[in-house]
């Protein structure tokens, strides 16, 4: 399953079924569990942790020092889950010591190509990552989020569970849950609703949604008064709890 041409390092914990191709180069501190399938021409550095049935594609830098020119060599580590797609040419820098010493990526994630995340970046779960969408250091995405082709994100910002930011974003604030952003620099517009409906959430949770939302952008509020009219919406709606949360953990203010 590991072609002859791959160099792989003594050290590294790879599982019986692993496929590796040609060219491929697998470094010392790296675990590779079962089911995963590396294409040739794949440069993967530890210490670095990739799960289950995961598809890596030819030219991808998996595991490599962070860019922050602070980093001076300290062990950090890259966490990757299980049923992820790397598609061609993407990069995932691991951590810095200045945050947890932690990239970290959940499980069934597309990153299509030429995809970029830095150091210290957290992704949950089902996020879809478009061509050339560059993710900055500390950034936190939430399960379900979608970016569209070449979108631009801060260091630091959070982009909210099941939010949808249009191709070419250049996203400078968090996006809270569920909301759809777009422009240079991205400004909210409206709810995720075609997404919402095809993952299943009902019409009363889209209506309350659609009500927070209000209260947020269509009422001159500030973030204080606008969570003070959510907090019954919340008792009536999961989804607008989640929504609360994703503002009140908002350190960078939200985008407008």
């Amino acid at each position: 399953m590991i072609d002859s041409r791959a160099v792989i390092d003594p050290s590294a914990q790879i599982a019986d079924d692993v496929e590796i191709g040609p060219f491929t180069i697998i470094g010392p501190d790296v675990v590779i569990e079962e089911g995963t399938k590396i294409s040739s021409h794949v440069v993967v550095k530890g210490p670095t942790h990739i799960g289950k049935f995961n598809r890596i594609f030819q030219f991808c830098s998996i595991g490599e020092d962070c860019q922050d020119k602070k980093f001076a060599g300290e062990p950090t580590r890259l966490e990757i889950g299980d049923h992820n797609i790397f598609r061609e040419a993407c990069t995932v820098h691991r951590g810095t010591v200045q945050d947890n010493s932690l990239t970290k990526i959940g499980s069934h994630n597309l990153f299509m190509v030429n995809v970029h995340i830095a150091h210290d970046v957290m992704v949950a779960d089902h996020c879809i990552f478009a061509n050339d969408t560059n993710i900055a250091g500390h950034v936190h995405i939430g399960d379900y989020a979608i970016l569209g082709g070449a979108s631009q994100v801060h260091q630091f910002v959070k982009i909210g569970d099941h939010s949808m930011c249009g191709t070419g974003s250049i996203v400078l604030k968090d996006v809270p849950a569920y909301v759809m952003a777009n422009g240079n620099s991205a400004k909210p517009h409206g709810i995720n609703v075609e997404g919402l409906k095809r993952r299943g959430f009902s019409k009363d949770d889209i209506r309350n949604l659609r009500k927070a939302y209000k209260f947020i952008y269509r009422q001159g509020l500030t973030i204080d008064e606008a969570l003070l009219e959510l907090k019954p919406l919340a008792d009536e709606t999961h989804s607008v709890k989640t929504l609360i949360d994703s503002l009140n953990s908002s350190t960078r203010g939200i985008i407008r």
